[in-house]
């Protein structure tokens, strides 16, 4: 079993853990998950795999505190994005402090800076329990975070995606949508018959762009910006020379805390509402997905534990930020646990090269565990 961070990362990235619902085929969670409850067994760290659907495993692992302290869960994701266009994404390369390979940086890191934490922390003799949850299917639906949180709860929690090692207090969620116009199939040479969907939808998207207009314009959150709207995909007809019946757009919006799913849809409703007077319009809406925002205010415990301890760690208070990304953080706010968000530097998350740098890991490692020392104590 790996010994140093590197060579653990290293491991890690090896593992092809690609998300099967984003990539059919994936490799999958259930390598990576007994690679890792093998590595916490090795060092006298008991942990078990929770399946939120077949093959699809997450481990959970508890370091128990001697009783009367605070818990604290350090939250780490398994799978990642594909891998089209990359070059041997599962041999991990170690270049001027960087280590590169899929998941190196979005957040196998962070996970591996968990793992050593948590080791850290069976040496600590804490009052408070420490816990690690390594979630499967973050990147598609975040089954394993929903199914882990069926089974433990904490004090506070830390998810360790990457965050350039500033201290994130706060992230967009999203809603999406689905916007269906309806016309009349009818011969191309007959517009006496026929009734133009897709025409149609053009009338809304320009709704929509106007809508898009008004977030823009509207109070912004002080780290997050403005919320977002924006068409993703449409698709609609039958063939060239008929007049089209159907048209479908899909519909993304990028929320702000204390925006609701249902704020999000009354909104488009009221500008499909607007092209109404129109006799041959129809339109219908569904909101097919909603993902919270997320927010912890500045003076929480676990936010002034972590800044006190990243603050040792780096040599200068971190940055206090917030993130246009979605992230599990949100359910586990949902599920009443303060979070916040702490994690290392690099770039390329999914894209097709890919890397972390090497001394923000262990810096990352350095600052889970001075905060939980402090936090369980």
């Amino acid at each position: 079993m790996p010994e140093t961070l590197t060579d653990l990362l290293a491991a890690l990235v090896r593992l092809d853990s690609t998300n099967p619902s984003l990539v059919p085929g994936g490799a999958g969670e259930i390598r990576i998950a007994q690679f890792v409850v093998e590595w916490l067994a090795t060092r006298g760290i008991p942990a078990e795999l929770i399946e939120a659907a077949p093959g699809r495993p997450s481990v959970v692992a508890r370091v128990r505190g001697t009783g009367g302290g605070r818990s604290l869960l350090l939250c780490a994701h398994l799978d990642t994005v594909g891998t089209e266009g990359m070059d041997a994404p599962f041999e991990p390369a170690v270049r001027d402090g960087r280590l590169y390979g899929r998941g190196a940086y979005d957040m196998k890191a962070g996970l591996a800076a968990s793992l050593l934490a948590l080791e850290d922390a069976s040496r600590s003799a804490l009052r408070g329990d420490v816990l690690l949850t390594a979630v499967a299917d973050e990147e598609h639906a975040s089954l394993g975070m929903q199914a882990v949180l069926e089974h433990v709860t904490a004090d506070a929690a830390i998810v360790t995606e990457p965050t350039e090692l500033g201290v994130s207090v706060a992230h967009k969620g999203f809603t999406w949508h689905e916007i269906t116009t309806h016309g009349r199939a009818a011969h191309g040479s007959r517009p006496d018959l026929g009734v133009d969907a897709i025409a149609h939808m053009g009338r809304v998207l320009g709704e929509l762009e106007a809508l898009g207009r008004e977030l823009a314009t509207r109070d912004a959150h002080p780290l997050l910006g403005h919320g977002s709207l924006h068409a993703s995909l449409i698709s609609g007809g039958q063939e060239l020379s008929s007049y089209p019946e159907r048209c479908t757009l899909l519909v993304e919006r990028r929320t702000l805390p204390g925006e609701t799913p249902a704020q999000t849809a009354q909104e488009i409703e009221a500008r499909l509402a607007r092209l109404g007077a129109d006799p041959q319009f129809r339109a219908e809406h569904r909101l097919t997905l909603a993902r919270d925002p997320f927010g912890i205010a500045v003076d929480a415990p676990i936010v002034q534990a972590l800044e006190r301890a990243a603050a040792g760690v780096l040599g200068a208070p971190p940055a206090v930020i917030g993130q246009s990304f979605w992230m599990d953080s949100a359910f586990l706010a949902a599920a009443g646990i303060p979070t916040v968000v702490f994690g290392p530097r690099g770039g390329g998350a999914h894209a097709t090269e890919e890397w972390v740098e090497l001394a923000s890991v262990e810096q990352c490692r350095q600052t889970l565990t001075a905060t939980l020392r402090a936090f369980c104590a």
